[in-house]
């Protein structure tokens, strides 16, 4: 087996968005300056908005601050790339913070985040595509997982979020990665199955899907 087959990967628990993207940056520190190795953490993030650097994202929160307390959510500012989204229980986000400058191609990145969540997804018996000229993974136009990164010295990290089974009805109050409903619309693998597959199982999916595409990633870059 390669190196690269046994990724560390931490499962973070259930965290506040803003405590998450401290203890992200810490690590990031810490690959750039090699005192730590490329992992793939897992958690689930307390209810809230967040807003990427897509310009004109903040027009996308629909409900007032009156509603967002009523719901408990909260809305904090993030500069991954990409628009506004919801995360919240019964969701996973997948951090992984990797080391990129082997291949320096965001592009080629966010290509790979798709196939492990396209892989992952159809091995819990669900068939999910890209939809060309848009992010993410999606089931038809229903939307199943979003994908959203930040590098620093090619270091990347954020992730992706793959909706399991949260509150669908949390994304009411926003326009979705600024698509509008005729474009699409959100869904679960709840949803779409019937029943929630446990948080185990999907943890252990997409880090097995992770691991098995990191080597060829790097591999197909370097030939």
């Amino acid at each position: 087996m390669s190196e690269f087959t046994t990724m560390p990967v931490k499962d973070w628990g259930r965290t506040a968005y803003a405590d998450a993207t401290e203890r992200q940056q810490t690590l990031v520190r810490q690959r750039i300056d090699g005192s730590s190795p490329d992992q793939l953490i897992f958690t689930e993030h307390d209810p809230v908005y967040t807003i990427g650097l897509r310009s004109g994202a903040a027009t996308h929160l629909l409900w007032d601050p009156a509603k967002l307390a009523a719901q408990g959510i909260t809305v904090a500012e993030t500069n991954r790339g990409g628009d506004i989204t919801y995360h919240g229980p019964g969701q996973v986000v997948g951090y992984p913070i990797v080391d990129l400058s082997p291949v320096k191609d965001l592009h080629a990145y966010l290509r790979l985040l798709e196939e492990v969540l396209i892989r992952a997804v159809g091995a819990l018996g669900l068939v999910a595509t890209r939809r060309e000229g848009l992010t993410g993974i999606w089931v038809g136009q229903r939307k199943v997982a979003a994908i959203g990164v930040a590098v620093r010295r090619w270091v990347a990290y954020h992730g992706f979020a793959l909706n399991v089974n949260p509150d669908l009805s949390h994304f009411d109050g926003i326009v979705p990665c600024g698509i509008a409903s005729a474009d699409g619309t959100v869904t679960s693998l709840a949803r779409e199955l019937g029943t929630a597959p446990s948080m185990d199982e999907v943890h252990d999916v997409l880090a097995a899907e992770f691991n098995a595409l990191w080597p060829e990633f790097l591999a197909s870059r370097n030939t």
